[in-house]
């Protein structure tokens, strides 16, 4: 069980590794390291390529925290534990991805894929509030921190009714501190009016 507990969370981590929103963009000849915020994920692929370029890239990232998770959660039927473990893997892969000298996306859409291995519901009403925020805001960075800050309210409520493993409700409220932490610098742009927009290449 060991031995597939390890071998499980190594394949989360190349996957999560796997620059699918850099490839997305390399296809028009764009460096997304060179425009907008500088990260490699599905939300500077919007910035520098358009929409359709974006939602390929979405798919992809949620796809790296979804299939590793899946595979762990109801394929192998590990623990709670280990699926999170697993999934985790996959998240610090998106961050820190072997292949592009450890830089990557804020991992946002590949957490929404760990949560959609283990509880769907949770990723579908993700989309729906991402989306709604974005509308009001304009900015991703705000979207995906109210986002995932509803959707572990919403997790803590499922776990308290048993509709969820505490384990996993407690990983989303880590998902949360992990995602603010990763967006400080957006936080620090926002607050002096100076937060990058979809639309602005610079």
């Amino acid at each position: 069980m060991l031995l597939t507990a390890l071998g499980l969370m190594l394949v989360g981590y190349m996957i999560g590794s796997l620059p699918f929103s850099f490839w997305v963009a390399k296809t028009k000849g764009i460096d997304l390291r060179n425009i907008g915020s500088g990260n490699t994920g599905a939300s500077n692929v919007w910035r520098a390529c358009g929409f359709r370029y974006f939602v390929v890239a979405l798919v992809l990232d949620i796809f790296k925290g979804w299939l590793p998770t899946f595979l762990a959660h109801s394929v192998f039927h590990t623990s709670a534990l280990v699926t999170i473990a697993v999934g985790l893997c996959s998240v610090l892969g998106h961050v820190y991805p072997i292949f592009m000298r450890f830089r990557g996306g804020k991992a946002v859409a590949t957490t929404g894929g760990v949560i959609l291995g283990f509880a769907p519901i949770l990723t579908f009403a993700a989309m729906v509030i991402w989306t709604i925020v974005y509308k009001i805001s304009k900015y991703p960075s705000v979207a995906s921190m109210v986002d995932v800050l509803v959707i572990a309210v919403l997790g803590t409520i499922m776990a308290y009714f048993n509709r969820l493993d505490p384990v996993f409700a407690a990983f989303i409220w880590v998902a949360v501190l992990y995602v603010f932490y990763l967006h400080r610098a957006n936080i620090q742009r926002l607050l002096r009016g100076q937060e990058i927009g979809i639309g602005s290449k610079q």
